[in-house]
C-alpha cells in the first residue's frame, strides 16, 4: 500500500473492472457465433474452439511479458500499448478469412488484453492492504461477471443482423472507450523503475524467486486451478447447449447469464462477509463446497439420465463458488509481494491461464463424448485445489501471523 492519491473509488473500480473484462468479453461475445464461423471457414465447429485455446495461451504468455514491463515502465503506460495491440488484433479477427488467421489474431488479441488484467490487479495491490484488496477483487470480479449476462445475447444479435466479424468491431469500440477512461481516471501508482530488469535471464530469475515463496505459490495455485472448471465450461458450453440440448442462441445467452448471476452474487456476498471474516476462512468453506458440488455432478453424469436443468444447476453452483475462491486466493497470494507486485500479479495470472488452456484443450478434444469431460474437469480441479489448501493450512500460510 502506498500514499498515491486515490480518485473516486467507485469510478476507479469501474475503470479497473473494464480493463479486466476485456479478455472475458472477447471470449463471451463470440461464443454464440461458433456455428457461423465454422460454416464460413468450411470447418467443423469443434475446430473453431482452437481459437479459444489460442486465446488462453496468449493470456498466459502476455501476462508473463507484462509483469516486468509494469515494474520497469510504471503501471499506466504499458496499458496504452496493450490496448493498442488489442484494437489492432480485433480488427485482424474481423477481417480473418481462415481459421489459422483467426487463431493468430486471437492470440495477439489476448496479448493486448493482458495489460489490463495484470495492471488492474497490480494497481489494487499498490493502493490497498490485504483485506481491502480481497474486497476490491470481489468488486472487480462482479464487474467482469456482468459481461456474460449480456455478452452472449449481444453477440448472438450482432451475429444475426451483421455477421460475426462485427462482434470484433464492437470489441474495438469498447477498447477505445476503455482507453479514454484509463487516460482520464487511472492514477500513476508507482513510478517507472529503470533498474527493473528486462533481460530474459533476470526476468526468469525473478519469477523463480517469486514462485519459490510458499505463500504465493500455494494461494496462486489454489486460486488458479479451480478456474480450470470455468475454462472447461467455456470450451463446452456452445456445443453442450446448442447441439446436445438443442436450445436457441437466445436461450443459450439466457442460461449463460443465469450462471454468471451466481458468480456476481458470490462476489457481492464476499465483499460483505469479509467485514467480519478473514479471506482464509472464506476460501476454505468455498473450496470445500465447490469440491462437493463437482464430485456430485460427476456421479450424477455417470449414473442418471442427464437433463438441461440439472446440468445447469450443478454448473451454476461450481461457478458461484469461484466468486468466493478467486478474490481471496489472489489477495492472499499477493500479501507479501508489495516490492514486486507487478511480476507476482503477472505470474499468478499466467498460472491461471496456462492451467485453463491445458484443461480447455483437453476438453475440446473430448467434446464429442458429451457432458462428462466438463464435469470430470471440474471435480479434478476442485479436488486438487482443496488438497493444496490443506497443505497451506498445515504450513500456517495465509494466517494473520504470516
Amino acid at each position: 500500500m502506498n500514499n498515491t492519491t486515490i480518485p473516486n473509488k467507485a469510478l476507479l473500480i469501474f475503470i479497473l473492472g473494464s480493463l479486466t473484462t476485456l479478455g472475458p468479453l472477447a471470449i463471451d461475445l463470440y461464443l454464440p457465433a461458433f456455428p457461423e464461423i465454422a460454416e464460413g471457414f468450411g470447418i467443423s465447429e469443434e475446430k473453431v474452439s482452437l481459437s479459444l485455446s489460442s486465446f488462453f495461451i496468449g493470456l498466459a504468455a502476455g501476462q508473463l511479458m507484462y509483469g516486468p514491463i509494469l515494474e520497469r515502465f510504471g503501471r499506466k503506460y504499458p496499458v496504452y500499448t496493450g490496448l493498442a495491440i488489442f484494437i489492432i488484433a480485433s480488427l485482424g479477427c474481423a477481417m480473418a478469412i481462415s481459421l489459422p488467421q483467426l487463431i493468430i489474431f486471437r492470440f495477439f488479441q489476448a496479448i493486448g488484453s493482458c495489460a489490463g488484467l495484470v495492471s488492474a490487479r497490480t494497481i489494487v495491490r499498490d493502493l490497498f492492504d490485504t483485506k481491502e484488496t480481497a474486497r476490491i477483487f470481489s468488486l472487480l470480479i462482479m464487474v467482469v461477471a456482468i459481461s456474460p449476462i449480456f455478452a452472449p445475447s449481444m453477440g448472438a444479435v450482432i451475429n444475426s443482423f451483421l455477421g460475426w466479424p462485427y462482434i470484433f468491431i464492437m470489441l474495438v469500440v469498447f477498447a477505445l472507450l476503455v482507453l479514454w477512461g484509463v487516460f482520464a481516471v487511472l492514477p500513476h501508482t508507482k513510478p517507472p523503475d529503470r533498474s527493473a530488469p528486462l533481460r530474459p535471464l533476470k526476468i526468469l530469475k525473478n519469477y523463480i524467486r517469486i514462485i519459490s515463496e510458499p505463500q504465493f505459490l500455494i494461494f496462486s495455485l489454489v486460486g488458479a486451478i479451480p478456474y480450470g472448471g470455468l475454462y472447461a465450461y467455456l470450451s463446452t458450453s456452445s456445443l453442450l447447449y446448442q447441439n446436445i440440448f438443442a436450445v436457441s442462441k437466445q436461450t443459450y445467452g439466457l442460461i449463460f447469464a443465469g450462471i454468471a448471476t451466481g458468480l456476481i452474487s458470490a462476489s457481492i456476498s464476499n465483499n460483505f462477509i469479509l467485514i467480519r471474516s478473514s479471506p482464509e476462512k472464506v476460501i476454505t468453506k468455498a473450496l470445500s463446497i465447490q469440491m462437493l458440488i463437482a464430485l456430485a455432478f460427476t456421479v450424477y453424469i455417470f449414473t442418471a439420465p442427464i437433463n438441461i436443468y440439472t446440468v445447469t444447476l450443478f454448473t451454476a453452483g461450481y461457478m458461484t463458488c469461484l466468486g468466493f475462491v478467486f478474490p481471496n486466493a489472489s489477495a492472499l497470494s499477493l500479501k507479501n509481494m508489495g516490492h514486486t507486485a507487478g511480476n507476482a500479479s503477472a505470474l499468478m495470472g499466467a498460472l491461471q491461464m496456462i492451467w485453463g488452456g491445458i484443461i480447455s484443450a483437453i476438453v475440446s478434444l473430448l467434446l464429442d463424448n458429451g457432458v462428462w469431460p466438463m464435469c470430470v474437469a471440474m471435480a479434478f480441479c476442485a479436488t486438487i485445489a482443496v488438497t493444496l489448501l490443506i497443505i497451506g493450512k498445515r504450513r500456517n500460510l495465509g494466517s494473520e501471523t504470516v
